[in-house]
């Protein structure tokens, strides 16, 4: 059954391309809570890798969904989407404005669209083999194996992250469909009177303020905020395949030098944010607005609040 079209904004974009602040301001004006849109947040721990607003920069925003999981857990798009759809009931019966803040993709496609996550059959036979055959031929022998039959979910699976690999290897095993295959093609209505709302950026001056970021995250204790993790055992989990904590590890394991660590870290920061816009330009009906320096933050906070308004007839 489809959800009573609630007033829904969304705003998505790369990482660094100044969601944060400018949310902040639009939730003033529109007496909005914000659910954030980022698979990583989530993590207790982990906030400096993962750019986590802190309190004084939600300036008395009402913030959702940071800080629910330890690093040890796992979460899915499903997980998200039945927290989030009740959590837009509940903002909106009190009479404020839901929105969701976040670059994470899939999952706030998983809220927007009717998307149906059915179980997916499995085999426990074949699943056994896979972890033999990963114990014997290592993992990056099993994430070669997924390129094969399913590419779109290898590009997105880290090759450390060998439940996930093996685990999509057994769907199409079981089914001979895509893990993708299991949400692509449902239907594409919007389940709510969406302001779906993208911020963009000249390519290099975005990847000129990744550099930067990644060099502040540096200075604010991200190694620091990693070798916590990796000295308390948090190893081969959902959470550590996030950008800025897998790279740490390779150093902290000796198979890397420090400097390499960040340099891939800056470069993987680049390559997600191309990922990123890619993905919104191609499965999303999004409204874009261009944050490239020099803008005048205020003006551009008027434009969008103005096209939210027309938008929702405020």
């Amino acid at each position: 059954m489809l959800l009573e079209k609630r007033k829904l904004v969304v705003i998505i974009g790369p990482t660094a391309v100044g969601k944060t602040k400018l949310s902040i301001d639009l939730a003033h004006r529109l007496n909005a809570e914000i659910i954030s849109g980022d698979s990583m947040q989530i993590y207790k721990g982990m906030d400096i890798g993962t750019a986590k607003i802190t309190k004084e920069e939600m300036s008395g925003i009402r913030h959702h969904l940071l800080d629910i999981k330890h690093p040890d857990e796992d979460y899915s798009a499903a997980e998200f989407q039945a927290t989030v759809r009740p959590l837009i009931e509940e903002i909106a019966n009190q009479g404020k404005t839901p929105m969701i803040v976040g670059g994470t993709g899939l999952y706030i496609q998983s809220v927007l669209f009717d998307y149906q996550f059915t179980e997916t059959p499995s085999d426990p036979v074949f699943r056994t083999k896979l972890e033999l055959d990963l114990l014997e031929k290592g993992e990056h022998a099993i994430h070669q194996m997924l390129e094969k039959v399913d590419p779109e979910a290898a590009s997105k699976i880290h090759p450390n992250n060998s439940r996930r690999v093996i685990r999509a290897l057994e769907i199409y095993h079981c089914t001979n469909k895509k893990m993708s295959d299991f949400i692509g093609g449902q239907k594409q209505e919007l389940l709510y009177n969406t302001a779906l709302i993208g911020l963009t950026m000249d390519r290099e001056v975005l990847y000129n303020r990744i550099n930067q970021r990644v060099e502040l995250m540096v200075k604010q204790g991200l190694v620091e905020e990693v070798k916590r993790l990796y000295e308390n055992g948090i190893r081969e989990t959902q959470a550590i395949q996030a950008i800025g904590y897998k790279e740490l590890y390779d150093y902290f394991d000796g198979k890397i030098s420090y400097d390499q660590a960040i340099d891939t870290l800056k470069q993987n920061s680049r390559r997600y944010a191309k990922r990123q816009l890619t993905w919104f330009r191609n499965k999303m009906d999004v409204e874009w607005f261009d944050m490239t320096p020099p803008i005048n933050h205020d003006e551009m906070v008027d434009e969008i609040f103005t096209y939210i308004a027309g938008k929702h007839q405020l």
